[in-house]
């Protein structure tokens, strides 16, 4: 795909079929994610890549509850929301809660794992929650939701399974000094998956010299 047509058009896609994907597609998919950028060039992370049925029902497990914590705020702010925003965030509700109840039959979910040491995290000690480490996690990541999109896999961004870091570590038998940053499930979309885009302009968004 062109680039910017990639980048304008990669959705959260939570709800995705069972059908098992090719090797070498998985393989280019796992490659691009490679091939980010990180501090220093160390690449501190690595994926778990999660394709063991018992393994993905535990995850799905431990994912659940979660969710369903999740729900009741996000109701709560459809309330107040116009109504063309509200449709989508319905749909988005929705698609999440298949997501929830289905997660396991998806045929790969990529963990996400980093290690701290590796880093230089120069936002540490700041009087605010740390970002800087994220750097060079979520570039990886980025890239392997672009190449999904250029394969027709869907593929969708999750973090609440980091709550369950260490019931995550335990089951996938990370050692001591990685964790956990980022859990993308991936399939073929059950539906029309990517698609338009709802974002700020960008005028709204970039400011030049001065906030």
């Amino acid at each position: 795909m062109d680039l910017y047509d990639a980048m304008s058009t990669l959705r959260a896609v939570r709800r995705l079929r069972p059908d098992p994907i090719d090797e070498e597609v998985m393989e280019r998919v796992l490659t691009a994610a490679t091939w980010a950028p990180t501090g220093g060039n160390t690449q501190p992370w690595r994926i778990v890549a999660v394709t063991d049925p018992a393994k993905k029902q535990a995850l799905q497990d431990l994912y659940s509850p979660h969710w369903d914590a999740y729900i009741p705020g996000y109701e709560a702010r459809l309330e107040h929301m116009p109504e063309d925003a509200k449709t989508s965030s319905i749909k988005a509700m929705e698609a999440g809660n298949y997501l929830a109840s289905h997660m396991h039959e998806v045929p790969i979910i990529a963990v996400f794992c980093f290690n701290p040491k590796l880093m230089a995290i120069t936002d540490a000690e700041l009087n605010r929650p740390s970002v800087v480490g994220g750097g060079s996690v979520y570039p990886a990541v980025q890239n392997l939701l672009l190449a999904c999109r250029n394969e027709g896999l869907g593929c969708v961004l999750t973090t609440l399974l980091c709550y369950e870091e260490e019931s995550v570590k335990a089951l996938l038998n990370l050692p001591e000094d990685w964790y956990t940053c980022a859990h993308v499930p991936i399939g073929y979309p059950v539906l029309g998956g990517h698609g338009s885009i709802r974002r700020r302009d960008m005028k709204q968004m970039v400011r030049f010299n001065e906030w």
